[in-house]
């Protein structure tokens, strides 16, 4: 096996077992700042583990100014999950899944007002095109903000979970010489104290079997993901990891129907082209870069996107699908 075939290998099964997230959250039963805060405990003890046995810790890299940064990337990480699981809870995994999809063009705008980014016309354009789609599959009416519905809500919540998530990019984006794997397990280190004031342990009391889908977030979505996310960006051309990305709200929406009995309708099935579309033209249009940050993984252009992580510390960071994350 070649190593981009390998590397394709690693990659898919990083976005499929993403596409299971959601599956794992509503199972779990846990409101989601608890689903949250066990995620990233489950998380740190799974990264930790493979940080430490890979022997990482010595030469890490981070600066003050580097680790600050992971830091504050940690903190729109952990918000983002716990603003995109509150969206499935109002709307679907489908729905919140596709709208979290946007990050991308998130990154574009944000880079552009916060880091003089250059926009060009033709991105701008396909940022439009993306958040046209993107009215298509919310599927909200004018009746639903008058009804002022927990589904509006929903929505609301997938965009800032996007939102945050493209903050987290383009923070984590300025971290240079640190292994992506080290400035993600610093990240889900954050989200214990940060989490810790809103978890309600007293609601987890008979939880029993649940704790397995709780654990199976940090070790397998959080862990067994990461590793191979950053695994594949080392092996693979940007083109490629775009692509493969949207194995991600592929399979959730499938589980999503599978399980649950939950599907989008036609004209919301409308806009799923049209963001996809507009998501590969404003990534391919970006410099690749090096790969990194937790995240639900995502396309190169949104965190934790493409770049070269496994290589040497060297490696910079998109945070993430997951990515973005992931998710």
């Amino acid at each position: 096996m070649t190593s981009e075939n390998k590397g394709t290998a690693q990659l898919t099964t990083a976005m499929v077992l993403s596409g299971t997230l959601g599956v794992f959250v509503v199972e779990s039963g846990a409101s989601p700042f608890n689903v949250v805060f066990f995620r990233v405990l489950f998380g740190a003890l799974a990264l930790g583990s493979y940080v430490v046995a890979r022997g990482w810790l010595r030469g890490h890299g981070f600066t003050p100014r580097t680790l600050g940064l992971a830091v504050l990337g940690g903190v729109f990480i952990v918000f983002n999950w716990v603003f995109l699981f509150q969206a499935y809870e109002n709307t679907s995994i489908s729905v919140a899944t596709v709208i979290y999809h946007t990050q991308p063009f998130y990154v574009v705008l944000l880079g552009a007002l916060l880091f003089r980014e250059r926009l060009s016309a033709a991105k701008v354009g396909w940022v439009a095109v993306a958040f046209a789609g993107l009215i298509l599959v919310s599927g909200v009416t004018p009746g639903d903000f008058m009804s002022g519905g927990s589904y509006v809500v929903g929505v609301g919540q997938a965009l800032l979970a996007a939102l945050l998530y493209g903050l987290s990019t383009l923070v984590t984006k300025r971290i240079t010489g640190v292994r992506p794997h080290l400035i993600a397990l610093v990240q889900v280190l954050v989200g214990i104290p940060l989490l810790l004031p809103f978890a309600d342990f007293g609601a987890m009391r008979g939880t029993g079997a649940d704790w397995g889908w709780l654990a199976g977030l940090g070790i397998i979505h959080t862990g067994l993901m990461y590793v191979l996310m950053y695994a594949a960006y080392a092996k693979l051309p940007t083109s490629k990891i775009a692509v493969l990305a949207f194995t991600y709200p592929a399979v959730a929406m499938v589980m999503d129907w599978a399980v649950y009995g939950h599907h989008i309708g036609l004209v919301q099935a409308l806009g799923i082209p049209l963001i996809v579309l507009a998501s590969l033209k404003v990534t391919l249009a970006r410099t690749p870069r090096t790969p990194s940050g937790p995240q639900t993984p995502r396309t190169p252009a949104s965190a934790p996107a493409p770049r070269t992580a496994a290589h040497a510390p060297e490696a910079a960071s998109r945070t993430a699908t997951p990515a973005a994350s992931e998710v």
